[in-house]
């Protein structure tokens, strides 16, 4: 197959250093390093910049499909710019690389890009020690195979469809998420607030050790068969425990067998960076053969201390606990920040009944079940994927099953945005009378005044249904369907965007006393009403 650099295809430029002290409410997005992850582009924490500033500077104006690039620290990520991120201007350590040869899709170009192949290529490319970065120039001279035009288009539509999909299994994942963590507020409040009055234990009262492993001179590898392991901080750094992550013990190395890893284990990291500290993790279930490294905790409960080890796990991973807990961190210039046993036994915990503890862990054993089916799920769909796009750009599909496209695939349809499943707004059957407002064009384009928006037909729909139940799925269909009879010419939808800001809407109205929630016990369903709880 045809072998071309990017810099024959593609415009290849830098960003500007825009100075933080011109950030102002509105006008130009800035598109930070921040901003590009794996695969998309984020909108979290928007910085911009006055549009008097932003027409000096027309060589670093982007454009819907723009394909970005990180090229310091976590190099070689990639992300598309949407409608929705503009007007935006690039920042410094950003590459843009725009298609501009009629031979290239772009499309098949940023699934190229976004492969773990050309990510791994720009890692080891990259120069530094702190902190690594990638030239621009290495990407001109990077290599792409360039099947023919129809060809590309057909595996951009293969590979586009399994990547809509692994985005629904992700956020499938955060919505369980999300609900594990309604749940707790609902049924025991803020844990450092403390709200509801339950009583409050130091941590060593409910303890009858705090056991930990040995770190010893290990393998570069997994282990494997029955080989003894040593887990490694990330087994518990996502708070989910994962014994993958672990490192095979020398066989001529004895294991300490008193420090294996059990189902039933509550396992925290003591030592990690300020950002990572205090991981706590569940053990579900394990292989066997599993050691615990020096670096992480393992809590023994009294019998009589009546706490169910799941309520203590969603309770130190709780942020306000945590963030309670990680302010104990503490360590010399240069060392990782470690949290004392001696300090953690003092830390202050809400005790609820054990009743309402253990109806909260059995919510708690339904979700992680369904997660776990949506976590095979992704992997085995990360897995399709990574094999699909190594055949393909190596040429050994047979691409005469794939069906061509009747259009080419949108900018938005190729990245993980566009994945949230709204009814029908005739399903509803709900009529949302929206305020006026001067800036609804404008809001459809301009993610900040979306969420003013949002945040205003929010507080309208709360009004207009009363004391009924609250619905995410029909305010956001009857948005849907507002926004289309408003202006039937703008072929605009909802995204995952705005379920975010739906989302932390939502948190907002239940912390401010707007929206109250109650759990039906026969479903373990969750409700939001509006209006404070009786």
């Amino acid at each position: 197959m045809r072998q071309e650099k990017l810099s024959n295809l593609c415009k290849i430029s830098n960003g500007y250093a825009f100075k933080s002290n011109d950030y102002v409410n509105n006008g130009h997005r800035v598109i930070r390093i921040t901003n590009v992850q794996k695969g998309y582009v984020v909108d979290n924490d928007p910085k911009f910049i006055p549009n008097e500033v932003a027409a000096k500077a027309q060589n670093f104006k982007l454009n819907t499909g723009d394909i970005l690039i990180s090229l310091t620290g976590n190099v070689g990520r990639v992300g598309r710019v949407l409608e929705q991120h503009l007007p935006a201007v690039l920042n410094q350590r950003v590459g843009l690389i725009r298609p501009i040869s009629p031979e290239i899709s772009e499309n098949y170009l940023f699934q190229i890009l976004n492969s773990y192949k050309f990510e791994r290529e720009a890692i080891q490319n990259s120069n530094g020690v702190a902190q690594m970065n990638l030239s621009s120039k290495w990407i001109e001279s990077y290599e792409i195979p360039l099947p023919p035009l129809n060809d590309q288009i057909r595996i951009a539509h293969l590979l586009g469809k399994i990547e809509g999909l692994i985005a629904q299994r992700k956020q499938h994942l955060q919505q369980l998420d999300d609900l594990l963590k309604s749940v707790f507020f609902e049924m025991f409040g803020d844990p450092v607030r403390n709200e509801k009055d339950w009583d409050k234990k130091p941590f060593r009262d409910l303890l009858v050790d705090i056991e930990s492993g040995k770190s010893p001179k290990c393998e570069a590898r997994p282990a494997t068969g029955d080989e003894w392991g040593v887990l490694k901080l990330g087994a518990v750094t996502s708070c989910v425990f994962n014994g993958n992550e672990n490192k095979a013990l020398p066989a001529e190395t004895l294991p300490t067998v008193k420090h294996e890893v059990k189902a039933g284990d509550l396992l925290f990291s003591r030592k990690n960076t300020y950002e990572l500290v205090a991981a706590c993790a569940y053990v579900y279930e394990t292989r066997p053969r599993l050691l615990m490294p020096d670096l992480i905790f393992r809590f023994v409960f009294k019998e009589d201390a009546l706490v169910n080890p799941i309520y203590v796990w969603k309770l130190l991973t709780n942020d306000s606990q945590r963030k309670a807990i990680q302010a104990f961190a503490a360590g010399a210039a240069g060392s990782m920040p470690n949290i004392s046993k001696t300090n953690l036994k003092t830390v202050q915990l809400a005790v609820p009944p054990i009743e309402l503890q253990n109806r909260f862990s059995a919510i708690v054993d339904k979700v992680e079940a369904l997660k776990s089916h949506y976590q095979k799920s992704l992997a085995d769909l990360e897995l399709l994927y990574g094999a699909l796009a190594q055949h393909a750009f190596k040429g050994d599909l047979d691409l005469s099953r794939v069906p061509s496209p009747d259009v080419h695939i949108k900018s938005e349809e190729a990245t993980p945005f566009d994945q949230v499943e709204l009814p029908k707004a005739e399903d509803t059957g709900i009529n949302l009378n929206l305020p006026d407002t001067d800036y609804l064009i404008e809001a459809l384009t301009d993610s900040s005044q979306r969420k003013r928006l949002l945040g205003e037909w929010l507080e309208s729909y709360c009004q207009q249904t009363g004391n009924s139940e609250f619905s995410t799925d029909d305010f956001l269909a009857a948005v849907q369907a507002s926004i289309t009879e408003l202006h039937p010419d703008k072929d605009f939808k909802l995204g995952a965007v705005d379920y975010d800001i739906v989302k932390h809407w939502i948190f907002g109205a239940l912390a401010a006393g707007k929206l109250s929630q109650s759990l039906d016990e026969e479903t373990n369903r969750l409700r939001l009403n509006m209006g404070k709880s009786v």
